[in-house]
């Protein structure tokens, strides 16, 4: 019997002995909750579909738990606030605070990253440096310094579309606007992070991308 195994006490579990995420899981964690709050809001409207947001991302953790042993701190903050101001959104019965959910969710990473950029600590290759081997520090630069461009663009987006259309448009442009913008953004930053060192193999194909509930 080792010593482990005598123990009452259970060992951390080590990144390298966590389960490899598939594609298709992070899509559902990412992409569900989105989802079910677009699908909500088109039959039972706004109100309906903010409490199922909170209870869908609430599920979209419990499974990142349960299949990976592990959860992004950015999707921890995006579930906090999206806790937070779904639960003011429903307490007040005003849509403006899920409405405006996207926009600070955007800025407070923009902000972290240009302060990292700033204070020479980069926060992205703290929470993602696993993911990216073999990139280089001018690579992890650009890269930060791109993302916070890209959150402060999609968070004014967010203020001009909630502002001036309707709540169904918003929530059908959150699903079908900003992901894809993100996903396509990703995309697009591959050729440099690959020009700075990004080792790509059968399994690095797919950068991840930071949430963007």
């Amino acid at each position: 019997m080792t010593g482990s195994e005598g123990s009452n006490v259970p060992e951390p579990i080590s990144k390298a002995s966590r389960p490899e995420s598939s594609a298709g899981v992070r899509l559902l964690t990412d992409l569900g909750p989105l989802a079910v709050f677009f699908i909500v809001n088109l039959t039972l409207g706004i109100f309906a579909a903010t409490g199922a947001f909170m209870i869908a991302i609430v599920a979209a953790i419990a499974v990142s738990l349960f299949r990976y042993r592990h959860v992004s701190p950015l999707l921890w903050f995006s579930a906090a606030m999206v806790l937070v101001l779904g639960g003011a959104t429903l307490w007040f019965h005003s849509e403006v605070f899920i409405k405006i959910k996207p926009t600070i969710y955007y800025l407070i990473v923009a902000s972290l990253l240009a302060f990292g950029l700033v204070t020479g600590r980069n926060l992205l290759k703290m929470v993602l440096g696993t993911a990216y081997p073999g990139l280089s520090e001018r690579g992890w630069q650009l890269l930060s310094r791109n993302w916070a461009v890209f959150f402060l663009v999609m968070a004014i987006a967010n203020e001009l579309v909630w502002r001036n259309s309707s709540t169904t448009f918003w929530a059908g442009f959150k699903l079908w606007g900003f992901i894809p913008a993100t996903f396509l953004f990703a995309a697009a930053n591959v050729p440099m992070l690959v020009r700075h060192g990004l080792q790509l193999g059968d399994d690095k194909d797919d950068p991840p991308v930071p949430p963007t509930q």
